[in-house]
């Protein structure tokens, strides 16, 4: 890599991925003792200097208000004393997860003798490009370091002062527990350092973007690190011919409304013609009283008009993360109480708000089709009492996860058993779904013979 010697911000890039590298060897050959140690003290330390912590983050959340950032994103912003607890612990829950490195993927003896194990390995040097919330600076940093990974951390600049106190306690605690305090670090936030991190091929060996799709496209198409893509989620919740209506209605409202803001909350529903005026006489009203904006196909909007009128009142007072506009139309139409007319954007939309697109669809096939041009990628689920329609959707969508009769929340590390995640892949290579310790590491093979020679 040739790195001109005028740009020293250039310089301190490559010089902290190279100190990364170094602390790497060290971390790979940490037992899990000492990384369960570095976790405990790494809580610890959070816990101690949650007064530091809160008043860095304070100059974030002022600051923010200031340049007139939403409510909703402040509070993804902010910490407090029971916001650094939940990091410490999940620290300490890290701890009593089995360490992946070291484990035997597959091993047998070979005719000639040759005993062969595949056994797991940390990448070495891992780069993670966030946005916004600061709990990530520890979630982060403590997957990497029990699954044997260096990481360079570059948040948010909305988050700068929260992150650089974060990652300033989070050193020392390693460094305490005898590892190098290198093996956590912070990259400046200016684009020319990101953009040099993502140059960095030969000292980072991965980074793994998390955001928006603007961001990740950005890390996808100007790194020439390899990247493990996450997160962006287009959800869709398919309500079949042969659904459990009652059950769907209870699943759409959780995929849609428990969190709207994150990537496996559902962004679009389909709901099968056969069924669709039952249907949905019961969940637009629903969908409304939660706050929800849809952005309907014209059979929507038509099943719509035929519905009681909302209260004007109430409509006025309904909450809509997708803001006045959304409700007025501007995803292209004249609302009809919590229903607008949808654009063909609409439903390739990742709202991460109270908007959710809805269509209607002739059949199973026309379902499969749908997912298949407007899916992320990330979870698709069937709403189904049919054994043949739920087998022909699982193999026929595409995507990281699919649920047949549960909500779309569950794609998740924790809720799969996982312990902990860095992210869900939307790619194919290397890791696809949550990412747990495993998906954060490779293999290599050893090889042990008596003197073998090949003939």
């Amino acid at each position: 890599m040739s790195v001109g010697p005028y740009d020293e911000r250039v310089s301190e890039i490559i010089e902290l991925a190279r100190r990364a590298r170094v602390a790497s060897y060290a971390l790979a050959e940490a037992s899990r003792a000492t990384k369960d140690a570095a976790l405990h003290a790494m809580a610890a330390a959070l816990r101690a200097n949650t007064d530091a912590i809160v008043a860095a983050n304070a100059k974030d959340v002022a600051a923010a208000r200031d340049a007139g950032t939403p409510e909703s994103t402040v509070d993804r912003l902010a910490l407090d004393p029971s916001r650094v607890d939940s990091m410490a612990a999940g620290l300490e829950q890290l701890a009593g997860l089995t360490d992946p490195i070291g484990e035997v993927v597959r091993g047998y003896t070979l005719p000639n003798g040759l005993e062969l194990r595949q056994v797991r390995v940390p990448f070495g040097v891992v780069g993670i490009i966030y946005e916004a919330r600061p709990n990530v600076t520890a979630d982060a940093a403590g997957i990497c370091l029990k699954s044997g990974n260096a990481v360079l951390l570059r948040g948010s600049s909305s988050a700068a002062a929260s992150n650089e106190a974060i990652i300033a306690v989070l050193r020392d605690a390693a460094e305490s527990a005898g590892l190098p305090a290198d093996v956590v670090q912070g990259v400046p936030t200016d684009r020319a350092a990101v953009k040099e991190l993502m140059q960095a091929r030969g000292l980072v060996d991965v980074l793994i973007p998390r955001g928006g799709a603007g961001l990740i496209q950005t890390v996808v198409s100007e790194s020439s690190v390899p990247v493990i893509e996450t997160g962006v989620g287009n959800c869709h919740v398919y309500i079949d011919a042969e659904a459990d209506l009652d059950l769907g209605l209870e699943i759409l409202l959780n995929s849609k409304t428990q969190r709207p803001s994150v990537c496996n909350a559902a962004e679009s529903l389909l709901v099968h013609a056969s069924v669709a005026d039952e249907f949905l006489a019961r969940a637009l009203p629903a969908l409304a009283e939660a706050g929800v904006t849809v952005h309907g196909d014209p059979k929507v909007v038509a099943i719509s008009n035929n519905q009681p009128t909302p209260d004007a009142g109430a409509a006025d007072d309904r909450p809509s993360a997708g803001g006045a506009a959304a409700v007025e139309g501007a995803g292209a139409g004249a609302a009809v109480g919590s229903v607008v007319e949808a654009t063909d954007e609409d439903f390739g939309a990742e709202y991460n708000s109270l908007d959710l697109s809805a269509a209607v669809v002739e059949s199973l096939e026309d379902a499969v089709q749908h997912i298949r041009r407007y899916s992320s990628g990330h979870t698709d689920a069937i709403i189904t009492r049919s054994q043949a329609a739920a087998r022909r959707f699982t193999t026929a969508v595409d995507s990281a996860a699919v649920v047949v009769n549960a909500s779309t929340r569950f794609t998740d590390g924790g809720e799969f058993g996982f312990g902990a995640e860095i992210g869900i892949s939307t790619q194919k290579l290397h890791a696809r779904g949550p990412m747990g310790l495993p998906e954060m590491t490779s293999t290599k093979y050893v090889v042990t013979g008596e003197g073998q020679i090949r003939t």
